[in-house]
């Protein structure tokens, strides 16, 4: 698959009308996602990277429709990086690439969680996971009273 320039950026007083800040028109994502896609003011939506067989949470990115059609038909994360402006396949530059197992909204529409199986580092700084680096809180016997079910 060739790899297609970003489409132009509108500006941000244009109406959705189902298509991201990025101009990329839904109607290459499958119209029902689309259509139930709740995206930022920007046209995005956070997309958690996990691995598929342990559960453990690897990285959030961020994707817009085109980015979510191609991670949905290519079975490789595609994300929209918002500091360079440009979609990026994960994996293409680093070699640690995320093959993806399922996909699924959460009961907003707002977040998607992208199973993966990923070959590598999920982290930009070489970790395996972007959230090992500041753990705020590690044992669960804390002493806040759990929540009942």
């Amino acid at each position: 698959m060739t790899s297609t320039p970003p489409p132009a950026r509108r500006p941000a007083s244009a109406p959705q009308r189902g298509a991201s800040q990025h101009g990329s028109p839904s109607g290459r994502l499958d119209p029902e996602i689309a259509a139930r896609l709740r995206r930022s003011a920007d046209g995005l939506v956070p997309a958690i990277a996990q691995q598929y067989d342990t559960g453990e949470v690897l990285m959030l990115g961020w994707m817009d429709d085109e980015a979510l059609h191609r991670t949905l038909t290519t079975g490789r994360c595609t994300y929209w990086s918002r500091s360079r402006q440009e979609y990026w396949v994960k994996g293409d530059t680093s070699g640690h690439v995320q093959h993806v197992k399922s996909v699924a909204l959460d009961c907003d529409a707002d977040t998607v969680l992208v199973r993966v199986d990923q070959v590598g580092a999920a982290c930009h700084t070489g970790a395996r996971t972007c959230f090992d680096a500041d753990v705020l809180l590690k044992d669960a016997d804390s002493g806040v009273p759990a929540v009942d079910q």
